[in-house]
């Protein structure tokens, strides 16, 4: 029998686990979700939840700029008719007035004449729809333009509806019902696993039902934050949240579990086998979980408004999924008894077979010859890191949905029969005094279709400006940045804005904030290192090693997408988020790894025993969580955007290579070669 902290039974959670003690802990928890989804308000919902655009970018500054005339409150609606099989004829086009006439009556509003293409396929109606709408109200106006545009047109004649509001519309719609179905696909994929796991017909149900219910009060928290901090969310960043809290609250569920069983070999009653397991896992627990609260709240200094929401979103979702994780799950895991491990029940007395299974193999092998292990380890994971070295950011408007809706269709059908930046005008504001400059300066412009004059007020005048390029293209970026550099010596405070050049301060919001948070984050990750193992070696060689998988899945994932998929960017939040649950939450399994090294270093002296024995006892169950949670992130592919995708591929991909190759292989390597000295400062290097 192994020698083990004895304080571990006195350590504060430990004390909530008892016979009667557990009862009252389950049913207070039950009680207080209970009351959270009684009482939680409606959250707060907007346009702007998944905007990357601060108030401090140009293109944010000209929308304020311009919001001082009299039509500010609108945005363009573009309906597109068009004819497949041949030119408009005379019934097609007094058809297409007709439609518009009623359209502009039921929305009271003024709509333009149609515009035919001078392919004579195609005709434009602009409509304007009120900005500032919530999602509800901007999707049934824009469903209401497209029911009306439709009705009663000849055969063969068809209308699609395009613009800022019907591409609002079409991302809610992405979201409708994606709470239920991300739900449900997410408790499936952790079923299949936990029961793979458990090898148990009833043991999954338990960790399952806790982190479930921990994930729909995190939900429900969000939403109350949401209401009461006028903080909007969408459904990118409810989904996201939803997958931190199944995946990091199934992991810790795994180490506590796993730890639990070890302890009813060495003791009778399971409530003190519990109590040993939460005062031995609830350390590693907390410093892992920390780790990533504390890396997703550096997010709050990004730029980025919709970075920022997912930091305080996951924040949030971290901390319930710990709550539930260290105090419901102990309560609800001793009250059936041993016999929810059936068929195999771990007995008081019994070996534990982790000892001599795969895992302690694979501890000898690795530290039997560390150095050819660890330098073919390391060139594996630095050819794979190759691939960021040629990554390009920036999606365009009409890349970033996996299925393409009827806005992006409309826009294909447009920039077919018009200049392609038609549905996606660039807006400039400047002063009257500088009108004519400024629009003599834009049409000189490479790439500009054409600049002309628009609304004006005393002090404001806006420039309509159309590019020739799609939306939201390398090129319209290009373009835009042409623009504002030829605007300056036109007029130097006049301010570029639209959908392009929201684009691009997006792309250098997301560069800025790479700059500025990634540093503080390998700053938070080294600071719960040196505090969980109080090392200075461990601290740095294992955050070096997490940030070199994350490069590696970064180059790996990129690679995919632009050589298999085809898409030609990653999103601009992708990177970055990815550096943030990759380095937060990968980190977890060197911590795990190495907390029970420094467990079991305590009580032998030795390093080389300590790694192999603490690879072998949290091999498998490390194994499991990362396999878990890289198939909880692949679940955000069922929402049908890019961002989403890219982000559960490349976190995927990243868990793997840290739970397969940097904790199995790199780590004990490191451990081997370093000797005690792994340990420095701390009395075990001594």
């Amino acid at each position: 029998m192994e020698h083990f902290d004895h304080r571990t039974n006195n350590f504060p959670l430990a004390r909530l686990v008892g016979h009667r003690r557990s009862l009252v802990v389950l049913l207070v928890g039950i009680a207080l979700s209970g009351l959270v989804f009684a009482f939680a308000p409606e959250p707060t919902t907007g346009s702007e939840a998944g905007s990357n655009l601060p108030d401090t970018a140009e293109a944010a500054r000209a929308s304020e700029a311009l919001a001082a005339l009299p039509d500010a409150g609108e945005a363009p609606a573009f309906i597109v008719f068009s004819r497949e099989d041949g030119r408009l004829s005379e019934q097609d086009l007094g058809a297409i007035a007709q439609r518009t006439h009623d359209l502009a009556q039921e929305l009271e509003v003024q709509a333009s004449p149609p515009i035919p293409a001078e392919t004579g396929d195609v005709a434009l109606v602009t409509l304007p729809v009120e900005s500032g709408l919530t999602s509800d109200e901007n999707s049934q106006i824009v469903d209401t333009i497209r029911e009306a545009a439709s009705t009663d047109l000849p055969d063969g004649l068809s209308a699609q509806v395009t613009g800022a509001p019907a591409v609002f519309a079409d991302l809610g719609e992405v979201f409708s019902g994606a709470d239920t179905r991300l739900l449900l696909v997410t408790a499936s994929v952790v079923a299949l696993l936990l029961i793979i796991t458990y090898r148990s017909p009833w043991l999954w149900i338990v960790p399952l039902a806790v982190i479930g219910i921990g994930d729909r009060v995190a939900a429900e928290v969000l939403e109350t934050f949401s209401a009461w901090a006028d903080f909007p969310v969408d459904g990118s960043i409810t989904g996201i949240t939803s997958v931190l809290v199944f995946g990091a609250g199934t992991n810790y569920a795994l180490l506590l579990i796993a730890r639990y069983r070890e302890e009813l070999r060495r003791h009778e009653s399971r409530h003190s086998a519990m109590r040993f397991a939460v005062g031995a896992a609830a350390p590693a627990i907390l410093s892992s979980s920390g780790t990533v609260v504390l890396g997703l709240l550096a997010l709050l200094i990004a730029d980025s408004p919709f970075v920022t929401r997912i930091g305080m979103a996951g924040a949030i979702g971290i901390v319930v999924a710990v709550f539930f994780a260290l105090v419901v799950l102990p309560a609800a895991m001793t009250l059936p008894g041993r016999w929810l491990f059936w068929p195999f029940v771990p007995r008081f007395g019994d070996e534990d077979p982790s000892h001599r299974g795969w895992w302690h193999g694979v501890g000898r092998a690795v530290t039997r010859r560390p150095w050819p292990v660890l330098i073919t380890s390391l060139a594996v994971l630095i050819a794979m890191a190759v691939g960021t070295l040629s990554l390009r950011t920036g999606l365009g408007q009409s890349e970033q949905f996996l299925d393409t809706p009827e806005s992006i269709q409309a826009q294909e059908t447009l920039s077919d029969a018009f200049p392609a930046g038609t549905s996606s005008p660039t807006r400039i504001a400047t002063t009257p005094e500088h009108l004519d400059a400024v629009v003599q300066a834009a049409n000189e412009v490479d790439g500009v279709d054409r600049a002309t004059p628009a609304e004006a007020s005393d002090s404001v005048a806006e420039v309509s400006v159309v590019l020739g390029e799609e939306p939201e293209s390398d090129a319209a970026i290009a373009t835009i940045r042409d623009l504002r550099s030829a605007l300056d010596e036109a007029d130097p405070d006049a301010l570029v804005g639209g959908t392009d050049a929201e684009a691009v301060d997006e792309r250098d919001t997301a560069a800025h904030d790479r700059q500025l948070v990634i540093p503080i984050v390998l700053a938070i990750v080294l600071a719960m290192l040196l505090i969980l193992l109080r090392s200075v070696v461990a601290a740095v060689l294992l955050a070096a090693s997490t940030v070199l998988s994350y490069l590696s899945a970064l180059g790996v994932g990129w690679l995919l997408f632009d050589h298999v998929i085809g898409w030609t960017a990653m999103d601009v939040s992708t990177p970055l988020l990815a550096f943030i649950f990759l380095v937060a939450l990968g980190v977890d399994y060197n911590i795990f790894l190495t907390a029970r090294a420094r467990e079991e270093m305590r009580a032998t002296g030795d390093a080389t025993e300590s790694i192999v024995t603490a690879l072998a006892v949290t091999g498998g169950v490390i194994t499991s969580a990362g396999v878990l949670l890289a198939a909880v992130f692949a679940v955000l592919g069922v929402l049908p955007l890019v961002l989403l995708a890219q982000l559960g591929v490349v976190v995927g991909v990243g868990v793997l290579l840290d739970t397969v190759v940097v904790r199995s292989i790199v780590t004990p390597a490191l451990v081997r070669l370093c000797g005690k000295r792994f340990w420095w400062p701390s009395a075990l290097g001594r």
